[in-house]
């Protein structure tokens, strides 16, 4: 890997957000909704602006889809931090679904350990739909307040995602990046 691959637009903003992870986890332990919500929302944004940019300029490089991931993982970290410190009145009644998605999410990242011995990086369609629909609702969430049917389609979605994902991790026999999805694996296998 050369400096070329690491020094670009996308990495940088990806390592942004990988900074910017103590000082979000200070705000939530300090009690700073506010100042939590807006550096998360800022995060939110830089992860969405950094696969643009790779995309559009041809930045996408092995070395950035790790380190994109890892920043991700990272801030659904906080999301779900912020979530229970700030909104757990909202959430209590819908703690079940929100247990169950958050369960998911780590039995990703264990199995991966297991299996790989590494994170993913496969950046799977749902789930970069599923993080737009992750970021209106905590946008939402923080401004106007708790909408139940969208927090609902939030996480029924994000119980979908987590579960594709676990089942192109048990199909893979060996890791890689951008996996795009369960069909285009099956498709990938089947050829």
């Amino acid at each position: 890997m050369n400096k070329k691959e690491i020094l670009t637009i996308p990495n940088a903003l990806s390592f942004y957000r990988l900074a910017m992870f103590p000082l979000i986890l200070y705000f939530i332990l300090s009690g700073r909704e506010s100042l939590f919500a807006l550096f998360l929302v800022i995060n939110l944004v830089t992860d969405v602006a950094d696969g643009i940019i790779a995309r559009r300029l041809n930045m996408v490089t092995e070395f950035g889809a790790k380190l994109d991931s890892i920043a991700d993982d990272f801030t659904y970290l906080l999301a779900f931090l912020g979530i229970v410190v700030f909104k757990l009145d909202n959430l209590l009644p819908h703690i079940h679904s929100f247990v169950l998605w958050f369960v998911l999410m780590v039995l990703m990242i264990i199995f991966s350990l297991i299996k790989f011995g590494r994170l993913t990086s496969f950046h799977l369609y749902s789930f970069k739909i599923g993080g737009y629909i992750q970021a209106f609702f905590f946008i939402i969430l923080f401004t106007i307040g708790f909408i139940t049917p969208l927090y609902y389609f939030m996480v029924i979605w994000g119980i979908l995602a987590a579960i594709e994902h676990l089942i192109i991790q048990f199909i893979l026999s060996e890791l890689r990046s951008n996996a795009k999805g369960l069909y285009w694996v099956i498709k990938e296998q089947k050829a």
